[in-house]
């Protein structure tokens, strides 16, 4: 059964919007009902943003409100970590999430820790936007799937909506966090449409969503690779054999009780991510379930099918090469359901 609808319990006239609108929905809401939000980013502002999200929303809030930023990522991240700690709520848009790396001091070392230091005195209500991963022929320095490093850092949440629903409600709800929240945003689903519930709504950060039931074999997938995953089950599905498609949707804080509990019924599990294949999502899901009791109810061992062990090239077949497929999902499930302990 395909669950892609929305997750979250609203009222809202159901709309087709494209997952960038969704977003800039939720911005143009946020901004409109707490004049402590700002947004701010590299050309954000007139020019709408790199990948066309915030679109005119300069024109309805002013400069003051919708910020663009000099070409600092540090910088940038720095002024939107003072923000959040003197009581604004700043929304920070990275062009390309690969530009976090210019950045990690003031995410790691500060948006993260400032509240553990100052044994809670003060929060850092920040929500950094992330566009990320491969697929527009951007080669090596503008392709990376990176929300394992920031994953892998106590005081941030991590989420990766794969659906406009969940890339309106989640942003939302990030802002309703006190502490920061990490979004990426994979790039070639800024276009996807999908249905979208009008008005205020959240999306509950740290819980995954079952978008598709099955018997079988279980899928836990984030991100893109979600509707890969849910395609290669439609295939399978003529092989008689029935997946479970696991959507993540926060990678930390990570739903343990939906992945348990879908493993438990299938006993087999395949993880499917962008991010290099070590140290990556699906290592954590894998350990998560090899130290829970769902391990005595698998018939095969775990699969991990992550990115290759490479940049990402610049050639668009080498490209569509060094992530996962949906044909490799299929070989992957194939195989796995074969297999027994």
């Amino acid at each position: 059964m395909n669950m892609m609808a929305p997750t979250a319990e609203v009222e809202g006239e159901l709309r087709e919007l494209s997952y960038a609108e969704a977003i800039r929905e939720a911005l143009d809401i946020a901004l409109g009902e707490d004049e402590r939000v700002i947004l701010m980013g590299e050309d954000i502002g007139v020019y709408g943003g790199a990948f066309q999200v915030t679109g005119d929303l300069v024109h309805k809030y002013g400069e003051e409100r919708v910020i663009d930023t000099p070409i600092s990522e540090l910088g940038g991240a720095g002024v939107s970590v003072g923000a959040a700690m003197c009581g604004l709520k700043p929304i920070f848009e990275f062009q390309f999430s690969d530009f976090a790396a210019l950045a990690m001091e003031q995410i790691v070392n500060q948006a993260a820790k400032v509240r553990f230091m100052l044994g809670g005195a003060v929060s850092v209500p920040l929500v950094m936007r992330f566009p990320a991963g491969s697929g527009t022929g951007a080669a090596a320095q503008h392709s990376q799937s990176l929300e394992a490093w920031l994953g892998h850092v106590p005081g941030l949440k991590v989420v990766q909506p794969s659906t406009p629903a969940d890339a309106k409600g989640l942003l939302l709800a990030a802002l309703d966090d006190p502490d920061p929240v990490m979004i990426f945003e994979h790039k070639l689903l800024y276009k996807m449409k999908g249905e979208v519930p009008a008005g205020r709504y959240t999306t509950p950060i740290g819980v995954a969503a079952v978008r598709r039931e099955g018997t079988d074999l279980t899928i836990v997938a984030t991100s893109i690779m979600v509707h890969k995953a849910l395609a290669a089950a439609e295939e399978l599905a003529k092989d008689g054999i029935d997946v479970e498609v696991v959507d993540l949707r926060t990678v930390r804080p990570m739903d343990r009780d939906t992945v348990l509990a879908s493993v438990r019924k299938t006993g087999r599990l395949l993880c499917v991510y962008e991010g290099v294949k070590t140290l990556g999502v699906g290592a954590e899901v894998s350990a998560m379930v090899a130290e829970s009791d769902a391990f005595d109810y698998l018939d095969a061992p775990i699969v991990r099918l992550g990115g290759a062990e490479c940049p990402i090239p610049y050639n668009p077949e080498l490209e569509k090469a060094a992530v996962p497929q949906v044909p490799d999902i299929l070989r992957a499930a194939r195989q796995l359901v074969k297999a027994e302990v």
